[in-house]
């Protein structure tokens, strides 16, 4: 146990916290595009399902992981299973990858934000000078004959682009035709980009005690946002429609094997399953704390938020669709599009969309910034857990550390605004996380639920806090989960296909680049193991794997526990006092007594 642990203030600061970490930009842009692909209300059945049996079990298990060891996701998995410690490495690798492309969203949603300050909102139209010549807004386009002086209406080109998408792709992004053409960098952007950095380091540079405070603003509002959307959207015309593509189900899909492994991919991602986030909030708890009510409100809440975003999302839909005179599936686009194209698209149309528009980018902001910060804090929980006596020596204080690491992931993100940033984002968000993730948590669950063992967690979780996880949840710890886990991996590697972008197909190097980004953690693993078993004690290689397989800082001995103390003397086996003296050695939540030289050794058996 690290001593000198940080604690967070107030239990209800820490739920907070995990809440807000795992309900994120996910639910609002991933869960309705995946539902409408899916089946649209059938994809709820699926997802309840990878909830209930993989989601909430393993939002558990992490939890109780975290608490018991005290440990960022290395030292916790490196307690429980030296030999899987590569999996702890492997989500730190993930997380500090997220956070150098995943704040430029919330650099996007400032940008949009800002842009909203006017007194007409700047993509209503095509009457700007950034606009391309393929930007379309409804409004005939004429031109002049140079011979007849005669007006001609220009007809709508095939590729011509409403006045969202050119200003998503002209003004925000610039965007090349490539990823072989990166261009300049955007400034506005990067310093934007670096605004959003301070930020993240001001809500965590003093530890889970500030931290809690933040959450209780960056939580809770999005909830007041989303149901300020979903009362507008569903008081417009057509809104009707789009609500009923999202409920009335396509039962047919459900036959189709991807429905399933999109289920799950939302279910932990939204959850922040493997990404080391959950581990390490909850190593900031005590140890004693009952974390059962945690996870079922988390899970609850997760679930009733896409439910509450696809609600709010699809009447809007809805209402675009009636006002275009198109389908709901003509207008609904995924990740990026949905949110930054969109949603504008619909706000232009309204009444006060300024206020609507400033309220809705405003909400992406404080949705994102806390799976922002958790993630930061894992990187700096790491570092502070196996280098803590370097840190102290060179950068004295927390804050630096927060500062290093907020100042290096910075400049790792500035490739993702360039002019040709974009191609950038969507590579490595798909490589680095989403063909990784299924692998990484196979291996994570098995370390700690196989090689570790359910029951002993579940024997320690009740012996620290009191309370014994429910049965179901062990059940799933040792069957269920993995094996779905590994079905649905499985799975997404015999129908991989290269990464395309709204039919852009990258070329051979940038996919190459793309495996070497989701390599840097798929790597660890076995690297982890291969150093495990070379560092481990043992007169063999096979002596020393199977030490390397055993928990640390077990004793060899049955633990004596607190409840055979009286008044600072120890008990024998029979109740009565031994003579003499007692030091203890203090290893988790057992105490093993370290007696001097005057007192007999005790044999507890």
């Amino acid at each position: 146990m690290v001593e000198g642990r940080e604690k967070w203030s107030r239990n209800v600061e820490y739920l907070l916290a995990t809440a807000g970490y795992a309900v994120g930009l996910g639910n609002v842009w991933r869960f309705p595009y995946l539902c409408y692909k899916s089946g649209g209300g059938a994809f709820l059945l699926p997802f309840l399902i990878m909830l209930v049996l993989c989601g909430i079990p393993l939002l558990y298990m992490e939890m109780a992981v975290g608490q018991l060891t005290q440990q960022g996701p290395i030292g916790a998995i490196n307690r429980l299973c030296p030999f899987f410690k590569g999996a702890g490495l492997a989500t730190v690798v993930i997380s500090f990858l997220f956070t150098t492309y995943y704040n430029v969203i919330i650099s996007w949603a400032f940008y949009y934000m800002f842009s909203s300050f006017t007194s007409t909102l700047p993509w209503a139209d095509c009457n700007h000078d950034w606009n391309s010549e393929h930007c379309f807004d409804g409004a005939n386009k004429t031109i002049l004959d140079p011979i007849t002086n005669a007006t001609i209406i220009v007809p709508r080109s095939n590729d011509s682009l409403s006045p969202t998408e050119d200003f998503f792709e002209q003004r925000v992004l610039e965007k090349t035709s490539g990823i072989d053409e990166p261009g300049a960098l955007r400034w506005d952007l990067s310093l934007i980009l670096l605004m959003c950095w301070i930020l993240v380091y001001f809500c965590i540079w003093k530890g889970p005690r500030f931290t809690g405070k933040v959450v209780y603003f960056t939580v809770t509002f999005p909830y007041l946002v989303l149901v300020i959307l979903l009362v507008r959207g569903l008081t417009l015309p057509g809104a009707i429609n789009g609500v009923l593509y999202f409920v009335v189900p396509r039962w047919e899909l459900l036959k189709d094997a991807n429905v399933w492994v999109a289920a799950a991919a939302q279910t932990f991602n939204s959850l922040g399953i493997a990404f080391g986030g959950i581990i390490t909030m909850s190593s900031y708890n005590n140890k004693s704390h009952r974390i059962l009510k945690d996870v079922l409100v988390i899970g609850i809440v997760d679930a009733l938020t896409c439910i509450l975003a696809g609600l709010a999302i699809f009447s809007i839909l809805g209402y675009l669709a009636y006002n275009q005179g198109m389908d709901v599936e003509d207008v609904i686009k995924e990740g990026p599009g949905l949110v930054f194209v969109i949603y504008p698209a619909a706000f232009t149309s309204m009444p006060v969309s300024q206020l609507i528009s400033v309220l809705f980018f405003l909400m992406l902001v404080t949705l994102g910034i806390d799976s922002q910060f958790a993630s930061v804090e894992v990187i700096v929980t790491t570092i502070q857990d196996h280098f803590g006596l370097q840190v102290k020596k060179y950068l004295r204080r927390k804050e630096i550390l927060v500062l290093v690491v907020c100042i290096v992931s910075y400049l790792c993100g500035l490739p993702n605004v360039t002019q040709g940033g974009i191609y950038f984002f969507q590579l490595i968000d798909y490589y680095a996380a989403a063909m990784s993730l299924m692998y990484l948590a196979f291996f994570e669950v098995i370390a700690i639920t196989w090689f570790y063992g359910a029951r002993r967690l579940a024997k320690d979780i009740e012996k620290s806090s009191g309370a014994a996880p429910p049965i179901f949840f062990v059940i799933c710890w040792y069957f269920i989960s993995p094996l779905l886990i590994l079905g649905i991996w499985i799975f997404s590697l015999v129908q991989y296909k290269p990464f395309s972008m709204a039919g852009y197909e990258y070329p051979t190097w940038a996919t190459v680049l793309g495996w070497l980004l989701a390599a840097m953690s798929i790597v660890c693993i076995p690297a982890g193991m291969v150093h495990t078993v070379i560092s481990t004690k043992g007169n063999s290689l096979w002596e020393k794997f199977r030490n390397s397989l055993k928990p640390l800082d077990q004793p060899e001995e049955e633990p004596l526990h607190m409840d055979s103390l009286q008044n600072g003397k120890l008990l024998s086996e029979n109740g009565h006092l031994t003579n003499g003296t007692a030091m203890f050695n203090h290893t988790g939540d057992n105490v093993y007594p370290k007696l001097d030289s005057e007192v007999e050794p005790l044999n507890y058996h």
